[in-house]
């Protein structure tokens, strides 16, 4: 990846599964550069002036994907603002680079919410990535100043369109806790991503990047993750991954695999986040 030029969220964001993700053969690969052009207060990916958008990122990345032998690939990006369609088109062109290289690889698309641009958002859906993902991140309540820039209502109705666009499509969400939300304000996000459809759903714990981001509120114990976890279930999702180090691309694989077989995926205890 790094001969290729290619960035990789596993990395850029520090996620503490890497060595357990691409031991598996899953990666989750950030396009569009590694600059964001937004400033949420809990992500350590760099902020400021974005790079050009490299078209021939796709064919890199597709042959990345050959060459690691992966059978499930993340794509996600920063975001990118400053773009017209908030770079959907670049997701569009991977999307399609990577199917035509690698039929057997499923493919999940993390995307930034395009400013709720239905047209951008379609070019991605006609793509058709098996699972259409969009963060959360935290509840209504603290939006303004864990994401200063996104906006609640709008991340749901990304999520509401992607499904509307595309019934078939699994599409997914996920969240941080330990940043100052309470159990009820957790539940009313359950219920709310429901009502838009949404089928999997991630839930971690917010650790700080550094000093300059948000501080901790509290650290959730394993049993909360566990009761966090069943509630979710009994809200309707299709399946939860819920823990301390779960990320939103935490055993993304097994999500496409269980649900496409048409298998409920209401896991047993004993199949709890690996800590």
């Amino acid at each position: 990846m790094q001969t290729q030029g290619l960035h990789t969220v596993c990395e850029e964001a520090l996620c503490p599964n890497i060595a357990e993700c691409w031991g598996r053969g899953t990666a989750a690969f950030m396009i569009l550069g590694a600059v964001c052009t937004r400033y949420c207060r809990f992500c350590a990916v760099l902020k400021g002036e974005p790079q050009k958008v490299d078209w021939g990122e796709p064919e890199r990345l597709a042959q990345a994907v050959t060459v690691l032998k992966l059978r499930h690939v993340v794509i996600t990006s920063v975001s990118r603002d400053d773009l017209p369609d908030g770079g959907a088109s670049l997701f569009e062109k991977t999307i399609r680079t990577i199917r035509t290289r690698n039929p057997n690889c499923s493919i999940e698309a993390l995307i930034p919410d395009f400013k709720g641009d239905a047209g951008a958002l379609s070019k991605v859906m006609e793509a058709a990535p098996q699972i259409l993902n969009h963060n959360m991140e935290t509840v209504s309540r603290l939006f303004a100043s864990v994401r200063p820039r996104a906006a609640y209502k709008r991340s749901l109705q990304v999520l509401k369109m992607a499904k509307e666009m595309n019934p078939e499509t699994l599409t997914k969400s996920g969240f941080m806790v330990g940043l100052g939300e309470t159990f009820h304000e957790l539940e009313e996000m359950f219920h709310e991503l429901r009502q838009v459809g949404c089928d999997i759903l991630t839930i971690g714990q917010y650790l700080r990047p550094s000093k300059k981001h948000l501080p901790v509120a509290r650290y959730y114990t394993y049993d909360e993750f566990i009761y966090l976890k069943e509630k979710a279930l009994e809200a309707g999702f299709r399946w939860v991954e819920s823990g301390p180090l779960v990320r939103s691309s935490y055993r993304a694989e097994l999500q496409v695999l269980g649900l496409r077989a048409s298998r409920p995926a209401i896991q047993t205890l004993s199949q709890r986040c690996t800590l």
